[in-house]
């Protein structure tokens, strides 16, 4: 029996988003019927190669200094947050990826877009489509949505600054800060199956066909016979 298909997620990008960035742009990969579980040798080893090919992207250069991750911290600026404190996720990524400690293995659907993150230095975040709720909308907050996130061990509920940039859900806030922290309720676990996966750029240069790709054919080597569809950058 021919699976069921199913129908893509709706991602959506506010008038006010594209007001304050113009050359946002952003990538959307779904993925029906992966294998998740921890870390492996090849996903560490992933890890590995995406640090030597930031440190040859960087060539001795701070991640920040990098003009894409200039452009996001302009971005971030622009919406009223510190980009030296609260950094892009690329960025952040970049800077663990270059320090003694190196990028943590989370599990092998995060490890396999933090290695994509790290070797392009653009943003890149996975969802869970089985805990999203409705679509996915990039917004600027009023500030009384929901953010549900976890502190201490304990459930946390937050709200975003006013016109803060966050996606959203029809549940609530699903990322803050555009990427900077995304909240534990859609992110991806051992047990995820369903994933949308949002590589996000910053003007025509930021690369996210090239890590699209190599995205893509991570996720059908290390989840043979998942179906995996890519959306051209919006």
């Amino acid at each position: 029996m021919e699976p069921t298909p199913h129908a893509p997620l709706a991602l959506t990008v506010s008038d006010e988003v594209r007001a304050l960035a113009p050359g946002f742009t952003h990538l959307a990969i779904e993925a029906h019927g992966l294998v998740n579980g921890p870390s492996t040798d090849g996903t560490s080893a992933l890890l590995d190669d995406a640090a030597r090919r930031l440190a040859v992207r960087l060539d001795g250069r701070a991640p920040h200094e990098d003009p894409h991750m200039a452009a996001w911290r302009a971005a971030y600026t622009a919406f009223g947050a510190k980009p030296s404190r609260t950094r892009n996720s690329a960025e952040a990524l970049a800077k663990r990826a270059l320090a003694d400690g190196g990028l943590p293995r989370i599990n092998v659907l995060v490890d396999l877009y933090n290695a994509i993150s790290v070797a392009h230095l653009i943003p890149v975040g996975g969802e869970d489509l089985d805990r999203i709720v409705g679509g996915m909308r990039l917004v600027r907050a009023t500030g009384d949505e929901a953010f549900v996130t976890a502190a201490a061990g304990e459930q946390v509920v937050e709200h975003p600054d006013t016109g803060e940039v966050v996606w959203c859900d029809g549940e609530g806030v699903t990322c803050r800060r555009w990427n900077w922290r995304q909240g534990p309720r859609t992110r991806l676990a051992e047990d995820s199956v369903n994933a949308v996966f949002l590589l996000e750029g910053m003007g025509p240069d930021a690369g996210l066909a090239a890590a699209g790709a190599e995205l893509a054919e991570l996720l059908e080597k290390f989840s043979p016979g998942a179906r995996i569809s890519v959306r051209a950058p919006a």
